[in-house]
This record gives C-alpha cells, structure tokens and sequence, in this order.
C-alpha cells in the first residue's frame, strides 16, 4: 500500500519498517530511545526488532500500562530518564504501543527541550486507525481525558496489522469503534460494510480507509478549529462515560466501549437535524448494540456525567457542543444542547441494550 502523505510527514502501510531504517540513517540522530509499557516490551518489542533486522541501538523506556497512568507524574519520569541518559535535542523518541503510548509519548517529545522528534509505531487497532494520526498529544488531569497536550507532528508513522495479532477480541473492538465512526460521518458505504462484519476479520484495506478519512479532515483542520471536530462525534458524552466507569474502579470501559455508548446517545441527539430521522436511528442503535455490550448509565450518575461534559475542550460560553450526524455518513458539529435533551440521550441509550 502506498503512504498516506499527511502535513510534511508520511504514514507507512505494511511496509516492514523499512522506511524507519531510511530515517534513522538520514537524520543521523545521536539517540535513540523506544518508548513501551509493559505488555508492548512482552508482546511487540521482539517483533518490533526482528522489523528491523535485530537493530538493538536504541535505549528502552518502559512505563506501566492503563489509562489511570496517562498522566503528569509518568510524564515526569520519562522526561528524568531521558535526562540521565543525556537525551540532547538531536535525539529520537519512537513511541511502540496503543494510544496511550502514542498520546504520552508525543506530548513527551513535543515538550523535552522544547521538542525532539519522534515516531508513532501504533500497535493496537484503537491507535493505528485514530490515536497516532493527526498530530494530537495528550495526557489525563484529575481522569478528565486529554486536558494537556499540543499538536505536534510526529516524522512519520508506522502502521503494521502483524501486532494486530497480540490483541484480544475486547481490544480490537474498542479499536473497532473509531473505524464505525469514521464511516458513519464520511462514508456511509464504509460504515455499512463494517456494521455487519466482526472486529477480527478487519482488513488492511479497511483500517487504509480509516486512515485516510481521519487524515483528510485534520490536514484540512489541523488545529480543531471547525471540521475537525466531527471526529469527536461519539466523544462528548463516551468520554464522560469513559472517565465516570474509570473513576469508578469497578470494570471500567474500554475507549471503544464508552465511545460506541457515546455514538448511540449522540444519534439520538440527531434527531434535531431535520434529515436524520428514526429509521437513521435505528440503523446506528441497532449496529452498536450488535457489537457492544450494553452497560446501564445509574441514574444517579447523569449530574457527574454532566459535570464532566461541562469541562470538555469543544465547550464555548459555557454551552456543551457536539457534534451530530445530519445522516449516516455526513456529520456537522457545535450544537449546543440542553442539559434535558442529554438526560434524554442518556434515556434513550438505557432503554435500547
């Protein structure tokens, strides 16, 4: 598959990692460092290194996994070890895992003497088709997700579907969702062709596309200031559902799991559109509910799901914006909705497992 050219860098398709062994070589870095948690040292380091020929110079940095650790204090301790090993700004940070790792890491890279350069190896389906693409960085305050970070461009990504094969069923899943997402606001062909096939038999072609229809909204938007933000239809209220479970400590929600929750109260929240109508509503209801289990919203959560709505990125003046499918297939976005017309989403998802 040919690359993805992407704002000054390129997204490599199974190409074996050779084009990382081109990069090394022209840019002559004076160190290497390969950022993993440790399920990814386990399963995709030894892989990683037989990519590229058993290449061994690089000094690993190993963090521990989950979202909980997406945060300030781990940043703290990469930064220290990238000091004791002298890391200068002629140095390479390449980020091998799922989105935390790709998040982190480039926010790392983006900050560490003001910026070295880094490459995004995702390694889970959630990452290869959303979270390495598109030049966000990111770390978690107080669990309220992403509240830090810049945009910065990573010098190329890697995405090779060979890791796919460590993941679980529940981990291609919640990768699985983004790629719904990206058909049910850019191509409804796309979408419907996902919508009745399971996770384990995505294809390279289809995570390709994925790629290329995140790609064409952020190099139109790169910094979010208008169409970007229909990527985070499903987002407004699976990230709150994401952080309360999180919070909650009690079998918490994968990505996937929240945002495909998240995508079925937001249709609802579509029916405001005009062109979206019940048949629309019921096409997307009844796909995620196909795929996902089903986690009842408490009641006596909907005010702390708010709350944690009421802080999103997206709000302006106070209002909570989403962004909503005017039909399968096409989305538009800040619609500043009431707080009773989200108790209603909330509702309406509670009441269709």
């Amino acid at each position: 598959m040919k690359p993805i050219n992407s704002s000054g860098h390129q997204i490599h398709f199974e190409s074996g990692l050779k084009p990382l062994l081109d990069l090394l070589d022209a840019n002559k870095y004076s160190k290497i460092f390969v950022l993993t948690d440790i399920n990814t040292s386990e399963h995709c380091l030894p892989l990683f290194r037989e990519m590229l020929d058993d290449f061994n110079g690089f000094d690993l940095i190993e963090t521990d996994p989950g979202e909980e650790n997406k945060n300030i204090d781990f940043c703290i301790g990469i930064w220290k070890t990238l000091l004791d090993f002298e890391a200068d700004r002629k140095s390479l940070l390449i980020n091998l895992g799922g989105g935390i790792i790709t998040d982190m890491g480039g926010f790392v890279a983006s900050t560490y003497k003001r910026g070295i350069d880094f490459v995004n190896i995702p390694t889970t389906l959630l990452s290869q088709v959303d979270a390495s693409v598109g030049g966000k960085t990111g770390i978690d305050i107080d669990n309220v997700k992403n509240m830090v970070g810049t945009f910065s461009l990573p010098q190329a990504v890697f995405i090779e579907t060979a890791f796919l094969k460590t993941l679980s069923e529940r981990e291609l899943l919640s990768g699985y969702a983004e790629m719904l997402k990206h058909g049910l606001i850019a191509d409804k062909a796309y979408f419907d062709e996902l919508k009745i096939q399971q996770p384990e038999a995505v294809t390279a072609r289809q995570i390709y596309r994925s790629v290329e229809i995140k790609n064409e909204v952020v190099t139109e938007d790169p910094k979010e200031k208008g169409l970007r933000k229909i990527l985070n239809y499903g987002h407004t209220i699976g990230h709150a559902i994401e952080t309360y479970f999180l919070a909650e400590g009690k079998n918490p929600l994968t990505h996937g799991e929240a945002i495909a929750a998240g995508m079925v109260c937001e249709a609802w929240l579509s029916l405001e559109h005009d062109s979206f109508s019940e048949a629309d509503l019921n096409e997307v209801t009844a796909a995620f509910s196909r795929l996902y289990p089903h986690r009842q919203i408490p009641e006596a959560a909907y005010d702390e799901l708010i709350a944690l709505m009421q802080s999103d990125k997206k709000n302006e003046d106070g209002k909570i914006l989403f962004s909503t499918l005017e039909k399968p297939g096409k989305c538009t976005y800040n619609h500043a909705t009431e707080i009773d017309k989200i108790i209603g989403a909330f509702n309406y998802y509670n009441q269709h497992p």
